[in-house]
């Protein structure tokens, strides 16, 4: 028999009556405390103040943020520990509300309407896996990989009745730590043995990440076969064929993946993305709207679908001017995006050049001017650069606005900062011939390079001399820099001195403005917080 009288419950729903009876169903069960919400973000206030062990969500709140909005929060905001138990309640059964409510992982899924002894049947099984998985949430809570490796071992001996969800954990954590080779056995075990949802899609991806992409493939469509209602199998085939640079083929899987999970924000911002780069700008509109209207209230909301929306607009104009029916969508649309990121120059910046090339559109070339004037002022004032691929695109977008000169300055920045990047520059190339922009980092990236083959050598004073030597060319490029800290921390860890400190912390400065999105990102953290403890 399961002892409520000391855990702590959250009713969420919008209908008073239903919070009333659930309140009384608990009641019965010996519940004592007992808060109640009628809004989602009522719900996550709530979180952020008190710990709930068992959470009951409604999904669809009308106005406002909706059940998985509230899980996505709560998760990323890490208001909710890994011992919750988060249910999501709903009277609706349409294939698009179900799947979307599966898809964020709640504990359990209750269809509505429920009575006090199924209630407790759910919660008794769904609370006594939280007491038997235990020691691995504890591990969870810290962040402590190798502990949830241990616990899941010492779960799975005491109670093989969760051998499957100790599994999943240590899957989990295999990835977390990079265990590579591991993580593929134990996932073909598994699969082996039986063709679990989970271990498919996670393998799948495993395959993806390393390149191995007829793995990827084989295994993705082999699966659909058993499992044809996961949209994340077709999120697979998708990526897979995107790697190739079949987009058009990427873009088909995700639209079928759609048709199954359609109120997935991230997938419809991807097809739009695809759906635009395609030159699909009937699906790229439609796709950007779905993205819009989802995000309204998600932790996930992104300018890109605003930006991607009205350049999807104005693009499937051609050289025509936009209709007035499009030109208002445009504007409308850079208007919130304008509203909801005030803050955010770099976005204000990418929504003044989509305005400027649908207003150029009109044959309004002074107000276009003006609009890419604005956006120059405040470039020239920005915390941090762009992307590679934001840089990229705003250069063209300055190109095909008739400003070479501001374009080609955009695109200097990008291969002083991403140059060592082949790729990158290869982007580059294609916008630009001048020998300045091409050429101007090809000594420093001869020392970078050098500098890291001494390094691997354990050369590691002349590693720094090499580092040093290609930071002073391009003193904004990431990669030199964070070579030049690293190896500046080798001799530190080894010999401390308050130069060499100095020294890193100067290189970790001089790259404060890389981006979060950027690969290199994880890399910087560590080093801040090493050199930080010292």
């Amino acid at each position: 028999m399961i002892d409520y009288s000391k855990k702590r419950f959250l009713v969420v729903d919008d209908f008073s009556e239903f919070r009333t009876s659930v309140t009384g169903m608990l009641r019965l069960m010996a519940v004592k405390q007992v808060d109640a919400a009628a809004r989602g973000e009522d719900a996550i206030a709530m979180c952020r103040n008190t710990r709930y062990d068992v959470i009951l969500h409604d999904y669809n709140l009308g106005a406002g943020k909706n059940g998985q909005q509230v899980l996505e929060e709560l998760h990323h905001a890490g208001l909710i520990s890994p011992h919750c138990i988060f249910v999501m309640c709903t009277a609706e059964s349409s294939q698009a509300m179900v799947m979307s409510a599966l898809e964020c992982e709640p504990d359990a899924y209750l269809t509505k309407p429920f009575n006090r002894a199924s209630l407790q049947q759910r919660l008794d099984k769904l609370v006594e896996r939280k007491l038997a998985l235990k020691p691995i949430l504890d591990a969870q809570v810290k962040n402590d990989q190798q502990a949830v490796l241990a616990a899941c071992d010492q779960v799975m001996a005491a109670n093989k009745r969760f051998a499957p969800q100790c599994l999943r954990h240590k899957a989990g954590a295999l990835k977390a730590l990079g265990k590579h080779a591991e993580l593929e056995a134990l996932l073909n075990e598994l699969i082996a043995d039986r063709p679990l949802p989970w271990a498919l899609i996670m393998l799948g991806n495993h395959w993806l990440a390393i390149g191995e992409l007829d793995k990827a493939e084989s295994l993705f469509t082999s699966s659909i076969s058993q499992f044809p209602m996961l949209p994340a199998l077709f999120d697979g085939l998708a990526a897979v064929h995107a790697a190739r640079g079949a987009s058009a083929k990427a873009q088909e899987y995700l639209e079928q993946g759609l048709r199954i999970s359609p109120n997935s924000l991230q997938r419809q911002h991807e097809l739009g993305r695809l759906a635009r780069a395609n030159g699909d700008y009937d699906k790229a509109i439609r796709a950007f709207r779905q993205a819009v209207d989802l995000g309204r209230n998600s932790q996930f909301r992104n300018p890109d679908d605003h930006l991607g929306l009205a350049s999807s607009l104005n693009e499937q104009a051609g050289d025509e001017a936009p209709s007035p029916k499009a030109l208002l969508e445009i504007r409308q649309t850079l208007g919130d995006l304008g509203k909801a990121w005030k803050d955010d120059p770099k976005v204000t910046i990418r929504g003044n050049l989509v305005h400027a090339s649908a207003v150029a559109k009109t044959g309004d070339q002074a107000a276009a001017d003006k609009l890419v004037a604005e956006a120059s002022v405040r470039m020239a004032d920005l915390p941090n650069f762009f992307t590679a691929q934001i840089a990229l695109e705003v250069a063209a977008q300055m190109q095909h606005l008739g400003h070479a000169d501001k374009a080609e300055s955009v695109l200097a920045t990008c291969a002083e900062m991403y140059g060592d990047d082949a790729r990158i520059m290869e982007a580059i190339a294609s916008q630009t011939s001048n020998p300045e922009i091409l050429n101007a980092g090809l000594q420093a990236q001869t020392l970078n390079r050098e500098g890291i083959k001494a390094y691997q050598q354990q050369q590691f004073p002349q590693a720094l001399d090499l580092f040093r030597q290609a930071r002073d060319l391009q003193p904004r490029n990431i990669s030199f820099a964070l070579n030049t800290a690293q190896s500046v921390l080798r001799l530190l860890l080894a010999e401390p001195s308050a130069d060499l400190k100095d020294e890193c912390l100067q290189c970790l400065a001089q790259v404060s403005n890389i981006p979060a999105t950027d690969s290199r990102y994880p890399r910087y953290e560590k080093l801040c917080k090493t050199v930080a403890g010292l």
